[in-house]
């Protein structure tokens, strides 16, 4: 699985899924991520805002050019500025999301993002490089940035029929962050993710903390899913998911066995797969050691 941050870098694509699932290709150099589209028969409902109004109107444009109807209704899959940001130019669309997700979008409404308030939240601790980075590449010199609150807020679980096909939408928190929703298609067998899978980035080092991470896994391997969206990577098939899902459960349970001993879960890990490992699954490691406690 890559990480946060390190999906595809260069233009956008626009790809299906099924009968009803679109999306668009994240582009990692501005911090964008996927955007999904579930068309059903009554309602259309879009899969988080973009990064940007033109991140947004980029996605509608493309969908247009394959007949594919504006969002009656859009979901937010958590609060992170790439997946809210294009809001403002859904105003014709019911957005929806977690209670927490809409405190958290409150707090982002009176601050500044100049790039004099940007670099002294990094400076802060509040916010990070990599994002403040990224939004000025995103936005250049044009910072008009309006940050709507969603219109619906729900707690656990909202379920919504579209015609054809019903989209269940599920808090599941994670490490990444605590208000993380999941939107899994029913007939499509499709789980798309966002970044609750990711570590979390906000915290001074990369980290996962093993139990807000076993509890997401025990979550997600409920959904009687076939395909996974990863917002910041592409679709993967179950056996891919399931190899992510088996690594993060070790090393997790390798993380508690030798209380946060880098040198010990790597020798043991290796011992465990019979060779050496991947970039992603050092990194991996390391954020579970960053966040042991």
């Amino acid at each position: 699985m890559r990480s946060h941050a390190k999906g595809e870098i260069g233009l956008h694509a626009i790809d299906q899924i099924g009968n009803r699932f679109w999306y668009m290709t994240p582009v990692s150099d501005t911090d964008r991520p996927i955007l999904g589209m579930v068309v059903g028969d009554k309602k259309t409902l879009m899969i988080d805002a973009g990064n940007s109004e033109k991140h947004a109107r980029r996605f509608l444009d493309e969908l247009r050019k394959r007949n594919v109807p504006d969002p009656d209704l859009v979901v937010l899959t958590h609060w992170h500025w790439d997946h809210i940001f294009g809001l403002s130019a859904l105003t014709d669309t019911v957005s929806i999301a977690s209670k927490e997700t809409k405190k958290e979008v409150e707090k982002l409404r009176p601050l500044s993002w100049s790039d004099e308030a940007l670099d002294t939240r990094v400076e802060e601790g509040t916010e990070i490089e990599f994002c403040a980075n990224a939004i000025k590449k995103e936005f250049a010199d044009d910072r008009n940035i309006t940050i709507l609150l969603p219109d619906v807020g729900f707690e656990n679980r909202l379920e919504i029929d579209l015609g054809g096909v019903t989209c269940l939408l599920q808090q599941v928190g994670g490490s990444h962050a605590s208000d993380s929703v999941v939107a899994y298609l029913k007939e499509e067998k499709l789980l798309f993710l966002g970044d609750c899978m990711y570590a979390d980035i906000y915290a001074d080092q990369r980290n996962y903390k093993i139990h807000e991470t076993i509890r997401l896994l025990d979550q997600l391997e409920a959904f009687d899913a076939e395909t996974y969206i990863l917002s910041h990577w592409k679709p993967i098939p179950k056996e891919e998911f399931d190899a992510e899902v088996t690594m993060l459960r070790t090393v997790a349970a390798f993380t508690d066995s030798f209380k946060g001993n880098k040198r010990k879960i790597i020798a043991e890990y290796k011992n465990a797969v019979g060779r050496d490992l991947s970039e992603d699954e050092l990194q991996v490691i390391d954020e579970f050691v960053n966040g042991y406690s």
